[in-house]
């Protein structure tokens, strides 16, 4: 009854946010660690692939870590829709979790493939994954715009 209580006032971080969050964690270590492959590439020998993350380290931090941070914060936090749709639609919040990271994972694949041999095989990966990114950020937009009102 008193989770039933606190959800309805808003003081339990919803399950898109959490994950959003966790998401979010996983990018930033994973992003950490590519900058020590790139900062460690001219020291050692190293596979191929690593020439292509500085890119991905990039996309990692940005997308991965700060987008996806600022996204789930902004869907808990931001004033509410309406009473049936306190936060929007939760179908179209998940929808942009899906099209964000399959757009971030296709473009992490995509450009450590630009500088090995499997490069003309992923070429249609780094379109794929902007246009994927772009329709999570519509998506967002979408859901979040009819939020942002006086009172």
């Amino acid at each position: 009854m008193l989770a039933t209580i606190l959800l309805r006032l808003g003081t339990i971080m919803p399950l898109i946010t959490r994950t959003y969050a966790k998401a979010a964690l996983v990018y930033l270590v994973a992003a950490l660690a590519a900058g020590i492959f790139v900062a460690l590439r001219p020291l050692v020998d190293a596979p191929r692939f690593i020439g292509g993350l500085t890119p991905v380290y990039f996309h990692l931090f940005m997308v991965g870590w700060v987008t996806q941070l600022i996204i789930g914060v902004a869907y808990w936090m931001f004033p509410k829709y309406s009473n049936e749709l306190p936060r929007g639609h939760g179908w179209l919040a998940w929808t942009t979790f899906a099209l964000l990271n399959v757009g971030l994972l296709l473009r992490v694949v995509a450009e450590s493939a630009q500088v090995t041999d499997a490069a003309a095989a992923w070429a249609w990966g780094l379109p794929l994954s902007a246009i994927l990114q772009w329709a999570a950020g519509m998506a967002f937009v979408v859901n979040t715009w009819p939020r942002l009102k006086e009172r």
